[in-house]
């Protein structure tokens, strides 16, 4: 080949790889279709028992594929009742892909004890209603809304992108073990169900915190046996009592006070940015983890409890058998959130020791708990978050944060894959009522959302 054509190859191989992307969408142009598929979202219902997340699963599917992505870059992993959800964004082959984490499923909703109908979206007064605003479909649509966006723009990633969304987050996590255990060779994972900011009363950012680490989850069941009998002939022997006498002694205990330096940290910035008495049990509990009034003052909140100490709690209740007999049995499941570090057979230890009666029979309740260490903070990972979190509210702390709940990063972190919780959304402490009645999230942070994924892969994924 001559001089004069290996140039003009070489100009042509060069030409074609930066190609000019599509024109850019706006997120105001995204925004409309972003909220009908939310609204889809929000009417189907993936609570357990429901068999609907499958079909959920494939309605995303469907709208990924009507983007562009290949039908083959799409997969339906079936899982029990349930699903998991992985489509590809195929890169340029630069290094390890990056994993792109969600989950499908919601906690179930009465609908007669919800103000508003719990599965249709609603927006009122600044805020959008319905089960999965804020844990987690918005931040999942975000996400699928963002990489059909960058299909429709020609993005080409270095770094592979892939999604892979869970089907049963709140309940077994059966469809989280088998993406971790199918896509562990990654570089790292972000997840839209952890981190993200706070505000305070009045609105204003107060900190952003990526969710380095978080707590480990286990259930604890308490059964208490009786041999019954004729209610008109009341023993001593009462398994509810026995039952209600143990679960007495479990809600007057509290665990040690604990910390890391991701827990003093997301306490200090906080602390920094607020007021009242407990932004200063904050600053001075970050300064001196050995003050036991400023540890009280943040226990007594319940945001904060959970970044002090294990926390168990009882969830469910179960007893008797008829009306006019003696109960037989009697069982009551106990929630831990586990302080990172703390090993699953201590806690079981500790609520026996609690408990004090040695008739009370605890067991821990399946899946096997798994514990989550702390992932490393890459400095590439905390630049990339504090830039696209700046470009929003310039000058906010970003900080490192621990969870007080589990989520599907848990076995991503033990499979090897550093994974890093960064949700888009800003709320309030206690504002969301995530799991409980009339769940809502500020309707900015679907278009903020929207903003900071498009912005944050583009980034990290270059």
């Amino acid at each position: 080949m001559s001089m004069r054509h290996a140039v003009l190859a070489s100009c042509l191989a060069l030409a074609i790889g930066h190609a000019p992307p599509a024109a850019s969408e706006t997120t105001a142009q995204l925004l409309p279709e972003t909220m009908d598929m939310l609204r889809h979202a929000i009417a189907t219902q993936t609570v357990e028992g429901q068999d609907q997340v499958p079909a959920f699963a494939q309605y995303l599917a469907d709208k990924l594929e009507s983007a562009g992505f290949a039908k083959s870059d799409i997969e339906i992993i079936p899982v029990g009742h349930t699903a998991a959800l992985v489509a590809h964004y195929r890169g340029s082959g630069k290094g390890k892909p990056i994993l792109l984490s969600a989950h499908m499923d919601v906690v179930a909703a009465n609908s007669k004890d919800w103000t508003r109908d719990p599965f249709k979206l609603i927006e009122e007064n600044g805020y959008i209603y319905g089960r999965g605003t804020a844990d987690m479909k918005t931040d999942a649509i975000a996400l699928v809304a963002t990489m059909m966006r960058f299909k429709r723009e020609g993005f080409v990633p270095g770094h592979e992108m892939i999604l892979v969304f869970s089907g049963d987050e709140e309940t077994e996590m059966a469809s989280t073990r088998v993406l971790a255990a199918r896509y562990h060779d990654a570089e790292f994972l972000l997840n839209a169900d952890a981190g993200g900011g706070t505000y305070d009363d009045q609105l204003k950012p107060v900190v952003y915190e990526i969710q380095a680490a978080e707590k480990t989850y286990a259930d604890f069941l308490l059964t208490v046996t009786s041999p019954g009998g004729h209610s008109s002939e009341p023993t001593p022997d009462n398994a509810i009592y026995r039952l209600a006498t143990a679960l007495d002694h479990v809600a007057g205990y509290a665990f040690p006070v604990q910390h890391s330096d991701i827990t003093l940290a997301s306490l200090k910035a906080v602390g920094e940015h607020s007021s009242g008495p407990l932004a200063r049990a904050m600053l001075k509990f970050s300064a001196n983890p050995n003050d036991a009034g400023a540890a009280a003052v943040i226990s007594a909140d319940p945001a904060y409890v959970g970044q002090l100490r294990t926390t168990c709690v009882a969830t469910m209740l179960d007893g008797g058998h008829a009306l006019n007999a003696l109960p037989q049995r009697a069982t009551a499941n106990i929630n831990c959130r586990i302080f990172p570090g703390v090993s699953i057979d201590s806690i079981e230890a500790t609520l026996t020791k609690v408990v004090a009666d040695p008739t009370v029979k605890i067991t821990v309740q399946p899946p096997p708990p798994v514990q989550s260490p702390p992932s490393p903070l890459r400095a590439d990972i905390v630049a990339a978050v504090t830039a696209t979190v700046h470009e929003r509210y310039p000058g906010v702390d970003v900080v490192p944060g621990m969870s007080a709940g589990a989520s599907d990063s848990l076995y991503f972190r033990n499979a090897g894959v550093p994974s890093y919780g960064v949700s888009p959304n800003f709320g309030k402490p206690g504002d969301s009522f995530a799991h409980g009645l009339n769940e809502k999230l500020l309707a900015s942070e679907v278009p903020a959302a929207l903003d900071f994924w498009h912005s944050l892969l583009t980034k990290l994924a270059k």
